[in-house]
């Protein structure tokens, strides 16, 4: 068949499918760009760790909304009143000990940090886990989790020094601080 026997309306079709999938994949590269930006600005350093433990920004960006998508389905709450009250007392004798047994303090603060997200509703049996769900709403400490558990780890085995110590208790307190604080996000919605 040559291109003179071809129906003219099958050209027309040929053209019209082609401009559809070429505006299609316009709109899928636009969205994906849009999706990469969106998580980068929402997960800002963890964006990168993510994309260098998964060796893409495709598997990264897909961890990543794997991410959000369990912690939606977890039933995290709010700290009420009292029980923000008990935690904030408990973080400020924790603090006080640290200048007699500074690797003590390391570990209370540690399992307090465990306590309180359980409290919220996170899952604490496993580390990491725990870490990817802090990321999502809690992105900006979350290095710091990691950190200063990573600290804490190194305690049991003499490893950490008292300025390993003293920063682990300092990023301990950026979560628990994120962790304990009333909410902005419900606090907007009631003035609103």
């Amino acid at each position: 068949m040559t291109l003179n026997m071809l129906d003219p309306k099958l050209i027309v079709l040929a053209a019209v499918v082609v401009v559809i999938l070429a505006v299609l994949a316009w709109f899928l590269v636009r969205r994906r760009r849009r999706t990469t930006a969106e998580l980068r600005q929402r997960f800002g350093s963890e964006y990168d760790r993510a994309v260098r433990e998964h060796g893409s920004e495709r598997k990264a960006e897909a961890k990543l909304a794997d991410r959000e998508e369990r912690v939606e389905k977890l039933k995290l709450r709010d700290l009420d009143p009292m029980e923000r009250e008990r935690f904030s007392k408990q973080w400020e004798s924790v603090q006080s000990r640290f200048v007699d047994s500074p690797k003590g303090a390391v570990a209370e603060a540690d399992d307090l940090v465990s306590s309180l997200m359980k409290t919220r509703g996170y899952p604490v049996s496993d580390f990491d886990q725990r870490a990817a769900d802090i990321s999502v709403d809690h992105p900006r400490v979350v290095e710091n989790y990691r950190s200063g558990h990573e600290i804490a780890l190194r305690v049991g085995k003499n490893g950490a020094t008292t300025e390993d110590l003293r920063t682990a208790m300092i990023h301990y307190r950026s979560l628990f601080v994120e962790l304990v604080q009333a909410p902005t996000m419900i606090e907007r919605k009631e003035v609103a």
